[in-house]
């Protein structure tokens, strides 16, 4: 895999608006799925932060949003959003057999972009 496509998908990870982010990660995952990553308890909020109606989002769940859309943006360009979705929720060998979302609401971001980029190479 190409250097150029990981730093694309973190570049655009830094430069796009939150409201962006979380909208992308939304159609992507659905609700639940994004304030399950996030660490937050109600859905309305990730609607909120898509909307732009809260100003502002704790570090942790920004971070890990914006580590789900590095993530999801790096596995969209080469996989559809259905198996992109199983990717994040499915039990991941690569993960001792956790799933990617879970990872990424622990803040183990880093092991969760290694095993993303380890499904690319593989496929």
């Amino acid at each position: 895999m190409e250097a150029r496509v990981l730093e694309q998908a973190h570049r655009q990870a830094v430069v796009t608006p939150v409201t962006d982010v979380v909208s992308f990660l939304q159609d992507l995952l659905g609700r639940r799925l994004v304030a399950y990553v996030a660490g937050v308890k109600d859905v309305k909020t990730v609607s909120r932060w898509a909307n732009g109606e809260v100003g502002s989002i704790r570090q942790e769940s920004e971070e890990r949003i914006r580590t789900a859309y590095e993530v999801a943006q790096l596995l969209v360009q080469f996989d559809s959003p259905r198996i992109v979705k199983a990717w994040f929720i499915g039990l991941n060998p690569q993960l001792d057999d956790v799933s990617p979302a879970e990872m990424i609401r622990e803040g183990k971001l880093k092991e969760a972009k290694a095993a993303a980029r380890a499904f690319v190479a593989g496929g």
